[in-house]
């Protein structure tokens, strides 16, 4: 059974920090794209950041580049999504989703909550 698994998110002030992490889990974790998605209260989901298989090769909506950085760690199974110089509007349940052989998210976490607020 896939299971993604995140971590880390809270509360936390404009200018701070966090880093969220997906543990996966039930499938082969280093053959697959894997992407963070996030979504703000009453609004759509909104794609954030890929990487893929290897951890070579990144990609960013334009609203977190030089801010947020996706990584992931192969060996333990792990999505990491270090976040900072967060924002108000940064405000959302982040989830991470594995992308599947076709291009479609086929496994989505149960969600993180990250609120930046004063």
């Amino acid at each position: 059974e896939v299971q993604l698994v995140e971590s880390g998110g809270g509360l936390v002030q404009p200018g701070g920090s966090l880093r969220l992490s997906c543990a996966a889990s039930g499938f082969t974790f280093s053959s697959y794209y894997m992407s963070w998605v996030r979504q703000a209260p009453g609004k759509g989901l909104e794609w954030v950041s890929a990487i893929n298989s290897g951890g070579g090769s990144t990609n960013y909506a334009d609203f977190v580049k030089g801010r947020f950085t996706i990584s992931r760690d192969n060996a333990k199974n792990t999505l990491y999504l270090q976040m900072n110089s967060l924002k108000p509007e940064d405000t959302a349940v982040y989830y991470c989703a594995k992308r599947g052989s076709l291009g479609e998210y086929d496994y989505w976490g149960q969600g993180t909550q990250v609120t930046v607020s004063s």
